[in-house]
């Protein structure tokens, strides 16, 4: 709720606490109400695990939503499944953190593998070489960027870099000036946040004709706007219906749900509102499957029973074991300039 992504948590909560408290006000699950307590960890992986072992340790716990962050959602693992206690919607797609053994952990989002080889495959198709890949300093941006490299290798496309961007992006401009100057044909971010922001925008003044192309997190909503004219050419994937589109039935639901419980107007076009709102809907459907005896190993088993979870035009549904994913559309996002979404 702080810290380079503080806005995407507070967005993310806004739609998660919209979708409870729709839901608490027609009686809960089996009469049960949900509570939602939010903890901030500022983006810092050592706090996600302090703020998780006070609350498991004084048992205000019951199970996990939407933990933020790679390296915030490895520091939890060993815990989560030490305790056996089940987590819905990691806001991660590290292929790291995804493992066959794991029993009490579902992802909604796909890989950023997934994402890394669909964005390759636009760049190779549209005949672009010398690909620069710049990525965040941190564990989060170094996965992405074995994954995009990987991609690139298999494509046999010339490349430029790597480039390593400061997790408070205080090099950005340092970094932009280097890029630039590597002539890329094109540049891969594997970086988010207000970092990634502070990139865009100094290697923009230095080469604006340079097409860039980024993960599903690389430009979170809320840095959206401080982007202006930077958006020109900008190519994202995105793992969730475009929460801005009126076409999208499950948006549709999204919004209404917002505006029914008087949700900040602003976040009724989130796709972070959006994504915490869908994790919820998750988590409801397996409470309401663990049936009235309920305990952590039933909701468990109940999240595991999720088959086929529809919202019209978006389905989410696990398999039979691990790691459990739910999803694995991606899209592909074209951009204009202040944001403005072309297809």
């Amino acid at each position: 709720l702080s810290g380079p992504l503080g806005q995407a948590g507070i967005e993310h909560v806004a739609g998660m606490k919209a979708a409870f408290a729709e839901l608490n006000h027609a009686g809960g699950v089996h009469g049960r109400q949900i509570r939602v307590e939010a903890k901030d960890d500022g983006y810092v992986a050592s706090r996600t695990l302090q703020n998780i072992t006070e609350m498991v340790e004084a048992q205000t716990v019951f199970a996990l939503i939407s933990p933020l962050g790679t390296a915030n959602t490895a520091a939890i693992l060993p815990l989560i499944e030490g305790k056996g206690i089940p987590t819905v919607g990691p806001v991660t797609g590290a292929p790291s953190l995804r493992s066959a053994e794991q029993r009490h952990v579902f992802f909604v989002r796909p890989s950023y593998r997934d994402e890394s080889v669909r964005l390759v495959r636009q760049v190779v198709q549209m005949g672009l070489q010398r690909i620069a890949v710049v990525y965040l300093d941190n564990p989060f941006g170094k996965e992405v960027l074995r994954d995009m490299s990987q991609a690139l290798n298999s494509a046999k496309v010339e490349r430029a870099g790597p480039f390593a961007l400061a997790v408070d992006g205080n090099n950005a401009a340092a970094l932009a000036d280097k890029v630039a100057a590597e002539r890329p044909g094109a540049v891969l971010l594997a970086t988010t946040g207000k970092a990634n922001t502070a990139f865009m925008l100094a290697f923009r003044a230095k080469a604006p004709g340079v097409p860039l192309a980024g993960l599903s997190v690389a430009v979170i909503p809320s840095e959206l706007p401080k982007l202006a004219a930077s958006t020109r050419g900008l190519a994202l994937t995105q793992v969730f219906p475009d929460a801005t589109s009126q076409k999208s039935v499950v948006v549709r639901r999204f919004q209404a749900t917002m505006k029914a419980v008087g949700a900040n107007p602003t976040y009724l076009t989130s796709g972070s509102s959006l994504e915490g709102w869908l994790n919820a809907q998750v988590m409801i459907e397996g409470l309401r499957k663990a049936g009235k005896d309920l305990t952590r190993e039933r909701l468990r088993a109940g999240l595991a029973s999720i088959r086929a979870l529809s919202f019209g035009d978006f389905h989410i549904g696990f398999g039979s074991k691990g790691p459990y994913v739910g999803s694995d559309s991606i899209y592909l996002a074209i951009y204009a300039e202040n944001g403005r979404r072309l297809s």
